[in-house]
């Protein structure tokens, strides 16, 4: 890729220490508003436009020039980076809700703010290819949410940071892949997934600070066929 896209500003989430597990909690919404609150959120993600806090990351002076085959490619490419931030949203979702630690639960959803600029950012590419986006979003939600909630609900804060760490390890490699997919013309495909490359990093890194705990080799396993399956049929549907 020429040049470094130029990047987006970093949000301050405040210091790593600050969110650490706490022995005090707060009061707890009604379960009602709870569960009304997550059907918003669901139904936000799913099928109102995103609107992105920061710019949109972009090459200087770089403009794509795809044929009708790259920008095919590119446009199946974006629809699986877009999947990945349905379930992104999904999963700090269903975190800040099985918490009951209040500044982990501000964390999560600081974070599932910054994934919001992902969202919009490929929601947008997409457009700009003139590709769709996956029919089978609201299942990709579903199943991220049922698992983000299980790991907070049934393993704590720890085992919750630790399903982030090795998601969003996971989804850097994936991204760092694409990079490498993407047509080399596709400039404004790339800046974009640079900086949310990074961004995946950082989340990695932050929630490692704050006391995740490992998880065990089949888990890891687990998860990294599901995203097989994820990305393979994203790619198509």
């Amino acid at each position: 890729m020429d040049g470094e896209p130029q990047k987006a500003q970093k949000p301050r989430h405040g210091p790593v220490a600050k969110w650490g597990m706490t022995p005090h909690f707060s009061t707890t919404k009604p379960a009602l508003d709870t569960l009304i609150a997550a059907a918003d959120g669901a139904l936000r993600t799913l099928f109102v436009p995103p609107h992105a806090s920061r710019p949109c990351p972009t090459l200087p002076g770089e403009a794509s020039s795809l044929s009708p085959a790259q920008a095919r490619e590119a446009g199946a490419l974006m629809r699986v980076n877009h999947v990945g931030e349905i379930c992104a949203q999904a999963l700090y979702a269903s975190q800040a809700l099985a918490t009951r630690n209040p500044v982990l639960r501000a964390h999560f959803e600081a974070a599932a703010r910054e994934e919001t600029d992902h969202l919009a950012w490929t929601q947008a590419r997409l457009d700009e290819l003139g590709a769709r986006r996956s029919l089978l979003n609201p299942l990709w939600y579903a199943g991220a949410f049922g698992i983000g909630l299980l790991a907070g609900k049934l393993g704590g804060d720890r085992l919750s940071l630790g399903f982030v760490v090795e998601t969003e390890r996971q989804v850097e490699a994936h991204l760092a892949s694409h990079m490498e997919r993407l047509p080399a013309g596709d400039h404004a495909s790339r800046a974009i997934v640079a900086q949310m490359r990074d961004d995946e990093a950082r989340h990695a890194d932050e929630a490692l600070a704050a006391g995740a705990m490992g998880l065990p080799g089949p888990v890891r396993q687990l998860m990294r066929a599901a995203a097989k399956v994820m990305t393979a049929t994203a790619h198509r549907l």
